[in-house]
């Protein structure tokens, strides 16, 4: 049977070597657990004296602190958009009403313009077809108002439409003239004064020239000078333009 190479000399020699080596393998396994424990900023030691938990104390607590600014600041800024999109919000309602109210009062303003031209051409309207109205009257009643075939008749006849036409004068200043010129005779003319000479004689019951006569008819009546109407509206009519009125003529005009 061979001999064992371990001999007795052998295994002590191992032992020694083998306790050496479980001393050094747990040494470094302390080490490991020493520097595990150290944080990343710390200074690295093996010393017992040096290994501390206080600054991973101090770094949750900072850390903490700065999730709680950092949470107040977003909240803070959440705050100031919604205050900023309020505030926006308020000011395009408040323009969106400016408008709507401006928009209402030109509506209001233009439909009170159109009311109040629709009222007055209503009224024009209104007074127009009144003043129509009373204008055949007048002449409704002049037309069937019979008069006198006589100097009477033919100056109240001549006033009626007179009168309807806006040509001033009275009876009396009618018949005085009348009386004055022609006596009362329609078929009075004059052929000795200029007018005779210069080949226009004056006719009728005021002794009116054929020339004063056209110029100054009345529509409505004869364009026969010798008609009594017809020549005294006609020299009433020549009397209010030249002198105001026939009542203001006193003697040959």
């Amino acid at each position: 049977m061979p001999k064992n190479p371990f001999t007795r000399g052998h295994r002590r020699e191992l032992s020694k070597r083998h306790k050496i080596a479980v001393a050094g393998v747990a040494t470094l396994g302390a080490a490991a657990v020493v520097f595990s424990a150290v944080p990343g900023n710390a200074e690295t030691t093996t010393s017992e004296a040096t290994v501390s938990s206080a600054p991973v104390k101090y770094s949750s607590e900072q850390l903490k602190s700065r999730q709680a600014d950092v949470s107040e600041q977003l909240a803070a800024k959440a705050l100031q958009s919604k205050a900023a999109a309020e505030a926006k919000a308020a000011k395009a309602h408040a323009a969106a009403k400016a408008k709507a109210k401006a928009a209402a009062a030109a509506a209001a303003k233009k439909k009170a313009a159109h009311a109040a031209a629709a009222k007055k051409a209503a009224q024009a309207r209104k007074a127009k077809a009144a003043s129509r109205a009373a204008h055949r009257a007048k002449l409704k009643a002049s037309v069937h108002k019979s008069y006198a075939n006589n100097l009477d008749g033919w100056i109240k006849e001549s006033l009626d439409i007179m009168k309807a036409k806006g040509i001033p004068g009275s009876y009396n200043g009618l018949h005085r003239n009348i009386i004055r010129e022609s006596s009362g005779n329609p078929n009075a003319i004059n052929n000795w004064d200029i007018n005779a000479i210069n080949g226009i004689p004056s006719k009728g019951l005021l002794q009116v020239i054929p020339p004063t006569f056209k110029a100054y008819h009345v529509p409505g009546t004869s364009w026969n000078i010798y008609d009594p109407v017809a020549n005294i509206t006609a020299a009433a009519n020549y009397a209010a333009d030249r002198y105001g009125s026939m009542d203001n003529v006193n003697s040959a005009y």
